[in-house]
């Protein structure tokens, strides 16, 4: 038996604390208050007799100790998430994800995921952010973000990665268009009009700009841009040739607006992984992984 007045509460506050950086913000995370949280983290370090962080303005820094007692502590908040769904009460584990996504995500089976993940665990609160895959990719790496639903290119720091879904590029051109240069045109006569894209960092981005280089055909006539879901209506309106997820333009090519070209050249698949830290993540965080990749293949399977 363990004789011992430690709580969950007090480990959680502690490693709360560690990841956000500061009390205000781990009071913040946890729907409590700064003096809460400064109580408990004051009751471990007593119980313990050792001192697991030092308070400088502002921030934190963990003691030697500390850090040998953050993982264990991390170790027993997972055990006690997993002793809930062992017992099928997920509707008592009470956290928050941090959820990162590129656009590709939000613009397809984000919304089944979200609905999907509140159905296993009521009390997780999801604060979403949309964003670019690098700039998912340093919250990640710095803390900021708990989960990653991204697309490649990204660091080697954290290399926890999942497959989720994979999606194949396609041109994409209007009727009149398609009527002036054919539905099978020479990758020359696309390179004739603008070509509206990924942005320039992105794998597809890369792969075009060296495409085109390497064949001879002008860069100045791609269009590189941060949002994809921007260059679907610049395509409809006639704008230019689209190189996009087929995925994205389902709506358009089913209406009509959009015709997909048959071209000789594409660059390879749209990959989107799930990415997490695992020294810092929660239980359910590996769960929420696979109810992405049930959606993730629903959402395929709808589109067939």
């Amino acid at each position: 038996m363990i004789k011992s007045r430690v709580t969950l509460k007090q480990l959680e506050a502690f490693v709360q604390v560690v990841e956000r950086g500061t009390f205000r913000k781990a009071a913040t995370a946890l729907g409590t208050t700064q003096p809460n949280v400064s109580a408990r983290i004051s009751a471990l370090e007593a119980t313990l007799g050792v001192v697991l962080m030092y308070r400088d303005a502002g921030s934190v820094r963990l003691t030697d100790i500390g850090e040998q007692l953050l993982s264990a502590a991390r170790d027993v908040i997972r055990s006690g998430e997993v002793f809930l769904e062992v017992a099928k009460r997920n509707d008592l584990i009470e956290d928050r994800l941090r959820l990162g996504v590129t656009e590709v995500v939000a613009c397809t089976w984000l919304h089944d995921f979200l609905r999907a993940f509140r159905r296993a665990y009521p009390m997780v609160k999801v604060a979403l952010e949309v964003d670019l895959s690098r700039d998912i990719d340093r919250g990640l790496t710095a803390g900021h973000l708990d989960l990653a639903f991204q697309t490649a290119p990204f660091s080697d720091e954290i290399k926890t990665k999942h497959a989720i879904a994979q999606y194949r590029y396609t041109w994409l051109a209007t009727p009149q268009i398609v009527h002036e240069i054919g539905q099978q045109p020479d990758i020359a006569q696309v390179f004739a009009r603008s070509v509206l894209t990924h942005a320039r960092h992105t794998s597809a981005g890369r792969a075009l700009d060296e495409f085109a280089e390497s064949s001879g055909y002008p860069k100045a006539q791609i269009v590189h841009s941060n949002s994809l879901a921007s260059c679907l209506p610049m395509a409809i309106d006639g704008m230019g040739v689209a190189m996009l997820p087929k995925v994205l333009a389902r709506d358009a090519l089913s209406k009509g607006e959009l015709v997909e070209l048959r071209c000789d050249w594409a660059p390879a698949a749209l990959e989107v992984y799930a990415r997490y830290d695992p020294r810092r993540a929660a239980g359910f965080i590996l769960q929420a992984v696979q109810i992405a990749r049930q959606v993730a293949t629903a959402f395929d399977d709808n589109e067939k």
